[in-house]
Parts: structure tokens; C-alpha cells; sequence
């Protein structure tokens, strides 16, 4: 087994993205750890580093910390007696059930639960002045096989801690990466620690220990479609997309910051999934919709024939936009009606921006940018897409670049 390099990494507050400082900061305030717990968990440098994002990005007042003392109440020696009485009587019956309940399952499912047992329950029998021989004896094990037990798990709990470590430094760009992508990141790593773990066992490890992403539902309407500005036909129903710049999607999202809501245009390159273009503004104007649109275009590798899609909202109908797409030689398509499932590859990309990295609420819309491109850097190059066999969108979008360039400049 290779020995990890246990030399610490100095860093800098560069090396912190807002991301991670405001997920560290929700921790803090939901007392999940203390803000110097925080700091050592993490391997933050500086001894007041985590206090000054509390005091920066916090919802709390951390100028003023209160201190709080729990009360601690008294039994009676009666009320002790009358405890402990009940709490024989219940072990007792525990006991007997547990017994009955565990030959059953050998007997009739052939569990073997006797036979896989686990050193710590023993030893917490022991702790009660129980000797560890005659503990062995009813259970029917002898002692060298508890300590072979207990060393192994020793040393399996030091691999996990290793573990757990890998995962906190990819959550730390990438805070809600499913476990699936985590996996496939690390694969190579473990390989390289001598961490024998797989999928399943990842899953189970990280489950024990409260690190499940859990799913978030919610949905907002942005679209308004009843309007009497032109609608264009649906041109992907008969579109076979094999190469980046081919088809662009575009949508638009709210995210809120305490100051107030805000408005995320996405223009998204449809093969590769890459995001080629956003504008967040304070309103859904076409003006700034359109802005998502240009830095899109000034991004082209290529002047093969581009398809732009989208909803039938009114800023992607407005004379605005359409001129920006005549400009540009680009061939406007929209969905059929009012069913959004059609544009849903935009949808889902707006869903992986605001459930995996832009979970945290920023105090204004300055603040929120600056998230926004490090999210949106962080998701281009180095979020690996189950779709796209497990690349990254930047990966198979310079890839396809490159074999249909055609010389754009």
C-alpha cells in the first residue's frame, strides 16, 4: 500500500472559491460544527479565517456570540432504584426476544448471525464488567478472532477517513456531485491509495455518514408564451445533432439573493453540453436576454449552420433577438405550444446550476455574478456528464470543434 504525502498544503484565499466558503458558512449556522471545527475539518488556514466569512456571508450576528447553558436535572436515589428496575426488566425482555428472534433467522433463512458478528457490541458488554472470556463463551467465538476483527476494522476505518477526504476536496468546487460522478473521478485515486472500495461500497460508506445528495423540487413559471409576436416552427423534431454548434438552446431561470430575484439567461451548446453563453440581470428584458446570445456567438469555433431553440417566451420572439440571429446566419426554432419538455435540455442544465452549485444565498446581484462564472467554469470543465460517457462538456466540445473546424475566426 502506498503511503499518502502527509506534508499540509498551504493555500491561499484564492484557493477558496465562494462556493465553498458559503457552504462552510451554512454549516457553521445550521451547527453542524463550530466555526474552529469547521476550520480544522476542512484544513482552512488562519486562525480567524471561517470567523471572518460568518461575519462576511452569515445570516446571524456573529459580533455579539451568545452562550448558552443547559440545565441538568437531578433523580432521587427512588427514581434512580425505580430506572433501573424497569430498565432490567426491559433488557431482559429484549434479550429473550432478540434470542428467539435470531435462531428463527438462521434456522430458516440460514443468516448465520452468530457467526458474523461484530467486535463492538462485545466490548461494550465488557465496559460493564463482563470479562472478555466469559463474553466470548456465550457467544460461542473465541477472543482471537475479535482482535483479528478489531484490527481489520481499524485499519478499513483509516482507508474511509482517506476516503472522506477525496470527496470533501471534490465537493469543495463541486458541493451537491452525485455519488455515481464522484466515483468516476476517483476511481484512479483509490487505485493509486490502495483504497479497495467500489460504487456500491461508496454508496453505503457515504450514506453512514449523512454525505447522500438529496434530490430538491421546485419549480417557478418564467415563460410567458400567449403574446402576438411571430413563433417559429419546431426544427429539432426532424434534427439528428451529432457535432458541437450545431444547435443551441437558450432558457432563462430566477435565483434569488437577499437583495432581491434575479434573471439567468443560458445559451447552451446542445451536443456537448456545454454552457457557451449567460447574462444575469435584474430583469427579463430583451436587451439583456439577448447579451447571453452574443457572448455565445463571439465564442464560435465554427461557421457550419447553427440552430438556436428555445420557448416561445417574449424575449426570444422580440425584433431584438430575432435581428441578433438574422446577424449571425442563425436559424431560429421554438417549441411546439406551451410544453416546456421540449426544450429540456436547457431545463436540465438550469437544474444542475441551481441545485448542485448555486445553493447558497448571496447578499446582492455583485456577488451572485462572481458564483455564477465560478460555478459555471467549474461545471464546463471539470463536471463529467453520464451523457456524454462520463466527459466533461468543454472536453467534447473542443474535441468535436476540431474535427468539423472549418477555419472560423
Amino acid at each position: 500500500m502506498n503511503n499518502p504525502d502527509n506534508t499540509e498544503e498551504k493555500r491561499t484565499q484564492r484557493d477558496y472559491n465562494l462556493g465553498f466558503k458559503l457552504s462552510v458558512v451554512s454549516q457553521v449556522e445550521k451547527g453542524e460544527f463550530t466555526y474552529k471545527q469547521a476550520q480544522k475539518r476542512y484544513g482552512i488556514q488562519g486562525r480567524s479565517t471561517v470567523l471572518v466569512w460568518l461575519r462576511k456571508f452569515g445570516n446571524l450576528d456573529w459580533s455579539k456570540p451568545k452562550i448558552l447553558f443547559m440545565s441538568k436535572s437531578i433523580e432521587t436515589p427512588a427514581q434512580i432504584i425505580k430506572r433501573l428496575e424497569k430498565e432490567l426488566a426491559d433488557e431482559k425482555l429484549k434479550n429473550k426476544v432478540l434470542n428467539t428472534m435470531i435462531d428463527i433467522s438462521d434456522s430458516q433463512y440460514g443468516t448465520q448471525i452468530r457467526k458474523k458478528f461484530s467486535p463492538k457490541p462485545i466490548r461494550g458488554i465488557q465496559q460493564e464488567g463482563v470479562s472478555l472470556s466469559k463474553t466470548c463463551r456465550l457467544f460461542g467465538i473465541s477472543r482471537q478472532s475479535i482482535y483479528q476483527q478489531e484490527i481489520h476494522f481499524i485499519e478499513r476505518e483509516k482507508e474511509l477517513i482517506k476516503v472522506k477526504e477525496l470527496v470533501e476536496k471534490q465537493r469543495r468546487d463541486m458541493p451537491r456531485l452525485g455519488t455515481r460522478k464522484l466515483y468516476f473521478l476517483l476511481e484512479n485515486v483509490f487505485v493509486e491509495n490502495g483504497i479497495k472500495i467500489g460504487r456500491d461500497a461508496l454508496f453505503s460508506y457515504l450514506k453512514r455518514e449523512n454525505m447522500l445528495i438529496k434530490p430538491v423540487k421546485s419549480y417557478t413559471k418564467t415563460t410567458f408564451s400567449k403574446h402576438w409576436l411571430h413563433k417559429y416552427p419546431n426544427l429539432l423534431k426532424e434534427t439528428s445533432i451529432y457535432r458541437s454548434e450545431q444547435v443551441f438552446v437558450s432558457d432563462i431561470t430566477y435565483i434569488k439573493s437577499k437583495e432581491r430575484t434575479h434573471y439567468l439567461s443560458l445559451v447552451t451548446d446542445a451536443y456537448s453540453r456545454k454552457i457557451v453563453g449567460y447574462q444575469l440581470s435584474d430583469d427579463m428584458s430583451a436587451q439583456n436576454v439577448v447579451k447571453a446570445l452574443k457572448m455565445a456567438v463571439r465564442n464560435r469555433k465554427n461557421n457550419l449552420p447553427l440552430i438556436h431553440h428555445s420557448d416561445r417566451g417574449l424575449q426570444y420572439c422580440s425584433q431584438t433577438y430575432q435581428n441578433v440571429l438574422k446577424e449571425n446566419n442563425i436559424n431560429p426554432s421554438m417549441i411546439d405550444g406551451y410544453d416546456c419538455c421540449q426544450n429540456a435540455l436547457a431545463e436540465r442544465i438550469n437544474g444542475i446550476l441551481k441545485h448542485e452549485f448555486l445553493i447558497y444565498k448571496c447578499k446582492n446581484g455583485q456577488e451572485l455574478s462572481k458564483l455564477i462564472k465560478e460555478s459555471i467554469e467549474c461545471y464546463n470543465t471539470k463536471r463529467p456528464h453520464l451523457s456524454l460517457m462520463m466527459k466533461t462538456p468543454n472536453f467534447v466540445y473542443e474535441k468535436t470543434s476540431e474535427i468539423f473546424s472549418t477555419g472560423f475566426n
